[in-house]
Order: structure tokens, then C-alpha cells, then sequence
């Protein structure tokens, strides 16, 4: 049980590994659509290239989008609106006319007769006007004609015939010759003013599920296509027609394929396609890039991005297909490239595309202009902390983009009718979005502890608090690191390493002799030498102590770990040789090593190699007097010799090719230090 725990413990690397690719598989699969892929790819304008392709069984031909929106947007054109017809408030106008008729018309001026004459004649043209009612105030109905439904009958009238409160005064003059009223119209049109209400108003609930029936009953098909009948022969141009039938036959095949017998083939036949994606990417990492395949959190990160993008853009396609370029999807080359290099960026971006190639419309244009696309980025993103770089490289993918999209649509069309300008602003989006990688790659710094070019940038700042600590506490140690930055970048330069990365290492790896300055010969101002007092041993433990004390105190400060690992590596496992010679001439013969060994690791990548050179040289040249070419040259080359006889590079990925260049700039640059001229034979 102990050995079977102990081995566990020993793979838990490898274990999260298996965890990490299982879950990213399913979590991808879980986002396709539920659907199958038609086994046929085609383009319109474009010749069929397969066989001659026969119905294998009848299905109707689907309209398009475009033909389903022009007969929807007819039924709603067409449509007759409903309006109702309220009894009950053309009765209250009746009795309001019954109790306001003796005010305007008092019987003691007139016979009864005439008064009995004058309010049926008001009578009367209270009923031709509420025969069809009063619409009220607002805006005029757009449609000529609408159904008036009254008693829970719906008659077709003309809109002119319903009467509008705004019309009250000309209906009135206009009915006065018809009933008799001519003399007594002033009075008859104060009443009337009065008491007219409108009882018509427009049924929206009504108009709306009429309107919703119609528009249900809109047939979703033209015609059939019966088994066995020929669709489109080999080396046809795809155009409207068989278009039409190709893609009602593609949606019927991907409709029957995901049922419930078949369903787990699918998910299986995904399943693998995916995995296979991502093993390539692990292979890859383990092959080629083993420092980020052994860092866990590094994998994270790249399997994290690609799940993401995928997400994005299942997640636009199931909302509105047309808009699946809005996506950004050259963030992912883009981060990648930021925190790794061009080639990790570009493969998973490439493998990242053909994932999204089951779940986009038109999915070989959409694979090429996305491998166009990410191409540009990597070809033309560069010093990210450079804001106009970053303007500069969107403004040419966006570019890309536009002229691909062109260049498929001239194919298609065959001319530049038809144009979808919309996709244009969707491309111009898409560039905008892409320029909040700059926020996104901080926020990943922070979740990841990952370092970026624009962070290194800012540590570099000799005025950050750290640093200025360092040069009021240690200023010996601060110029030292100084030179040793200058040296360090310089080399770096000229084989390839990540320059910047290494002049912060070099910045920061002495800032543990903050703790006890005066124990270090660069920060000593007078000849008493505190190690006088000490005994060598104990003399060395304050020496290698500032390694672990500095990577203490960038913790306290927050510093990445990459910048840590200068620190710790920047003497690797090499001896405190002035200590441990002083303690072998003081116990007259051999010591123990271990006291005056500082505790390792040895550098591990190629920056730290490159600084443990510099560091190495830059401190030891300040012993040298009168120095010439010879001098420096023998020295350069006897100090990184030693470093190689103690195996201090065995674990970075520098050859000794690149070792022999970065002697060439140390000697070079110390030559410039010291102000050396050619010596001139006499």
C-alpha cells in the first residue's frame, strides 16, 4: 500500500495530465451541436466533385431564410388589423345625450312637437355616427381597411368609415342637411361635443394571434424530391437550384442522423476527432517544448485558452450563426505568442481551427481565413508593450479578413453583387475586441503567475520601489547589477534569449545582500573588512544566505517567478571559493565542501545560464589590474570554463556553440568597460 501511495505521489504530474486532457475533451464535445456532419462538403459557384448524387430517399425542398422572411414580411404588410367595438360606452353616450338634450333645447321656448322633432333628429345622427363608432385621438392607423368586430362578429370595412373624434365638427355639418338641422347645428354641435366619446379601439391581442396564425401557416418547404432522383451530377456547377436541394438534404440528413439509437456513434466519432486534436498538442509540448510539457500550470493555461475559444464561438454559431467572425479568435496565437513563442502559438492555434471546423457554416472558408489570419498575428506581433504594435497587427488582421471574405465571395458570386456589408462591421468588431488582449493578458498574469514582456517592462523600471531600496541600502550592489543587466542583455541579443527577461533577472538577483550590505565587498567604504571577525565558515553561510534571503524578499514583493528563478540559479551549486580556501589553510588540509556550497538548483534555461556567466565575470574582472586583450580574454574564458567543469549548465538548453558567443560579447563589452585601445607596435 505504501509503495502503490508513493508511486501515485511520484505521478500525480503525469495523473493531472490524463485529468486535465479527459475534461478538456468532454467539456469540447459537450459544447458541439447536437447534430451529425453531411458526409458531402460543396460550395455554390464551385463544381460537385463527388459522384453523381441520387436522393436516397423523398424530402422536401426548405426555403431559405431569405425567401422565409420576404413571405413573413408580406403576411405582416397584408395583414388586416382588428378593431373592437364597445357597446357599452356608445350606450352611455345615448343616455349622457337623454339628460343633456333638455339644457340645449329647453322645452318652454318650443312646442312639443318641435322638441319631440329635434331630439329624434339628434337621435338620428348620433345613430349614423355610432352605426361604425369613434376611433380616438393619436396617430392614423397605416392600413386602408381593418375588421370591426361587434357583438362577436368581424365585418371588413374600410378604416374611413370608423369615425374620429377630430372629425366630430365636419360629420356634424355634413349630416345637418340630411336630418333638418340646419338651423339649431350651433347647438346640436356644443352637445354633441359634449357627450361623443370613442368607443373603437384597436384588439392587439386579437390582431396578434391572427397575425401569429398566418404567419404558422406559412409552408416551410417548395416541393419534393422523390427517392432515387438525381440531385446533381459529378463536375456540376453548384447553383440556385440544386443548392436549394443539397442544403434541404443536408439539414434532413443531420436532423435524421441524431436520434436516439445513433446519438452515442456521433458522440464517439467526436470524441475521437477531438482527441486526437489535443493528443497532437501534448506531443508536441512533450517533443518540443518539454519545459512547458513538465510545467502543469503552463498546460493549463494553453488547454484553458483553446476551451475557451471554442466556447466563444459553439456559443455565437447556436445564437446567430452570421455572426461567428466577431469571435476573436487570434487572441489565442496572440497570448500564446506573448507568454511562450511563435511556434507553440501558431500549432495551437491551427489545431484550435480545425476543432471549431465541425461546428461552423462554411467551415473550409472559415478554416482558411482563420489560418490566414493567425498566421498575420504571429508573422506581425511583436513587443507587445509597444502599443502601436499591438493597433498596427490588429489593423492588418482585420485587413485579412476583409480581402479573404472578398476573395470567397467573388468566387461564389462571381461578381460583387449580393455583398453582405453587415460581415464588414463584423470584421472591424471582431479587430476591436481583439485589442482587449492587453487587459486580458494582465488578468492571466494574475490567475496563472505568468510573466509577459509588458511586466517585465515595468520591473525593469530602476525606480520601482525594490530597486531603489537596493540602491539606498546595497549601492555597490545595485551598479553591479547594473552592469551585470547591460552584460546579461547584450549576450541574450546575440543568441536568441529572451532579452528583457534576462536584464530583470539580472536586476533583481543580488537584492538579498539588502539584509547585510556591508558583508559584500562592491558596498564596503572603508578597509575594515567585517568577515575579519568571522570564521570562514560562518563567513560563507552570510554569503550564500542572500540567495535564499532574496528569494524571500521578492516574495514579500510580489515578483514573478521566473524573475525568482534568476535568484535562486544565478550561483547555481558552485563553491564560496575564497572561504572554503581560507578554511583549508586554517585546518591545514581538507573540509568539509558542503558549508561553503551554495544549495543550487543549477540554471535551467538558457537566461539563467547567460546571467550566471555575466554575473560571474562582472564580479571577478573588479580584481583585475591593468588589464590588456590577453588578460581578458584568458579570464572570460577561465571563469565560464570552470562553471562548464562543474556541470553548471547541464540542465539549460544552451549549447556550446552559444557559449562560445556569449565569451565573445562578455569579452567585448569588458574590453569597452576597461576603455582598452589597440596596442600599436613600437
Amino acid at each position: 500500500m505504501t509503495h502503490l501511495l508513493d508511486k501515485l505521489y511520484r505521478s500525480q504530474a503525469l495523473i493531472y495530465k490524463y485529468i486535465l486532457y479527459f475534461a478538456t475533451v468532454g467539456a469540447i464535445v459537450f459544447f458541439f451541436p447536437r447534430g451529425g456532419q453531411f458526409k458531402y462538403e460543396y460550395q455554390k459557384g464551385k463544381p460537385w466533385q463527388y459522384e453523381n448524387l441520387y436522393a436516397e430517399f423523398d424530402f422536401s425542398i426548405r426555403k431559405s431564410a431569405e425567401e422565409l422572411d420576404a413571405e413573413r414580411q408580406q403576411v405582416k404588410d397584408q395583414q388586416v388589423p382588428y378593431y373592437r367595438y364597445n357597446t357599452e360606452k356608445a350606450q352611455a353616450v345615448y343616455d349622457a345625450y337623454q339628460a343633456a338634450f333638455p339644457e340645449y333645447f329647453p322645452r318652454a321656448v318650443m312646442t312639443g312637437r318641435e322638441w319631440e322633432r329635434l331630439r329624434r333628429q339628434g337621435r338620428a345622427v348620433l345613430d349614423s355616427m355610432y352605426r361604425t363608432g369613434f376611433i380616438g385621438g393619436g396617430a392614423a392607423p397605416q392600413k386602408e381597411e381593418v375588421y370591426l368586430v361587434r357583438d362577436n362578429e368581424a365585418r371588413r370595412m374600410p378604416l374611413s368609415r370608423i369615425h374620429r373624434i377630430g372629425q366630430l365638427n365636419a360629420i356634424l355639418r355634413g349630416l345637418a342637411p340630411e336630418v333638418g338641422i340646419q338651423d339649431e347645428l350651433p347647438r346640436f354641435q356644443d352637445l354633441f361635443f359634449k357627450i361623443v366619446q370613442p368607443n373603437v379601439a384597436q384588439d392587439a391581442d386579437l390582431t396578434q394571434r391572427e397575425l401569429e396564425e398566418q404567419l404558422a401557416r406559412i409552408s416551410l418547404t417548395r416541393g419534393t424530391v422523390d427517392e432515387g432522383a438525381l440531385i446533381i451530377a459529378k463536375g456540376e456547377v453548384v447553383e440556385v437550384d440544386n443548392l436549394k436541394m443539397l442544403d434541404s438534404l443536408r439539414e434532413e440528413y443531420q436532423s435524421t442522423l441524431w436520434t436516439e439509437s445513433n446519438a452515442y456513434f456521433v458522440l464517439a466519432g467526436y470524441t475521437i476527432l477531438v482527441a486526437l486534436v489535443l493528443i497532437m498538442l501534448l506531443l508536441f509540448l512533450k517533443k518540443y517544448r518539454p519545459q512547458v510539457y513538465n510545467n502543469n500550470v503552463k498546460v493549463t493555461f494553453i488547454f484553458f485558452n483553446i476551451l475557451m475559444m471554442v466556447f466563444l464561438t459553439t456559443f455565437v454559431v447556436k445564437y446567430d450563426e452570421q455572426l461567428v467572425f466577431v469571435v476573436p479568435l487570434c487572441v489565442l496565437p496572440l497570448i500564446l505568442k506573448t507568454f511562450f513563442d511563435a511556434r507553440l502559438g501558431l500549432f495551437a492555434h491551427v489545431l484550435a481551427v480545425l476543432i471549431l471546423g465541425f461546428v461552423v457554416p462554411n467551415s473550409y472558408e472559415y478554416i482558411f481565413l482563420q489560418i490566414i489570419a493567425g498566421i498575420v498575428t504571429i508573422l506581425t506581433v511583436s513587443e507587445l508593450y509597444k502599443r502601436a504594435n499591438l493597433f498596427i497587427s490588429v489593423g492588418q488582421i482585420t485587413l485579412i479578413y476583409i480581402l479573404g471574405y472578398f476573395a470567397f465571395h467573388i468566387i461564389h458570386e462571381g461578381n460583387l453583387d449580393n455583398v453582405i456589408w453587415a460581415n464588414f462591421g463584423f470584421f472591424l468588431l471582431n479587430g476591436m475586441i481583439t485589442l482587449f488582449v492587453q487587459p486580458l493578458i494582465y488578468i492571466y498574469e494574475k490567475m496563472f503567475g505568468m510573466v509577459s514582456d509588458v511586466s517585465l517592462l515595468e520591473l525593469s523600471d530602476t525606480n520601482s520601489r525594490l530597486l531603489k531600496e537596493l540602491s539606498t541600502k546595497a549601492p555597490g550592489t545595485f551598479n553591479h547589477s547594473l552592469q551585470v543587466a547591460n552584460l546579461a542583455e547584450a549576450a541574450a541579443n546575440e543568441v536568441g534569449a529572451n532579452a528583457m527577461l534576462v536584464r530583470v533577472g539580472a536586476l533583481y538577483h543580488d537584492i538579498g545582500k539588502m539584509n547585510n550590505p556591508t558583508y559584500f565587498t562592491e558596498n564596503q567604504t572603508t578597509n575594515i573588512n567585517p568577515h575579519d571577525d568571522l570564521a570562514p565558515a560562518e563567513s560563507a553561510g552570510i554569503i550564500i544566505r542572500h540567495v535564499i534571503e532574496g528569494i524571500e524578499l521578492a516574495r514579500k514583493y510580489n515578483l514573478p517567478d521566473r524573475v525568482i528563478d534568476f535568484i535562486r540559479t544565478h550561483h547555481g551549486t558552485t563553491l564560496v571559493y575564497y572561504f572554503y580556501k581560507k578554511a583549508r589553510e586554517k585546518a591545514g588540509g581538507e573540509v568539509d565542501q558542503k558549508p561553503f556550497r551554495y544549495p543550487g538548483p543549477i540554471p535551467f534555461s538558457k537566461e539563467t545560464a547567460i546571467l550566471m556567466m555575466a554575473d560571474s565575470v562582472e564580479a571577478a574582472s573588479k580584481s583585475l589590474v591593468n588589464p590588456t586583450f590577453s588578460i581578458i580574454d584568458e579570464f572570460v574564458d577561465r571563469i565560464v570554463g570552470g562553471q562548464m567543469q562543474a556541470g553548471q549548465f547541464l540542465n539549460s538548453d544552451i549549447t556550446l556553440k552559444e557559449i562560445e558567443t556569449v565569451k565573445k560579447v562578455l569579452k567585448q563589452r569588458l574590453t569597452n568597460i576597461y576603455h582598452l585601445r589597440v596596442e600599436y607596435p613600437e
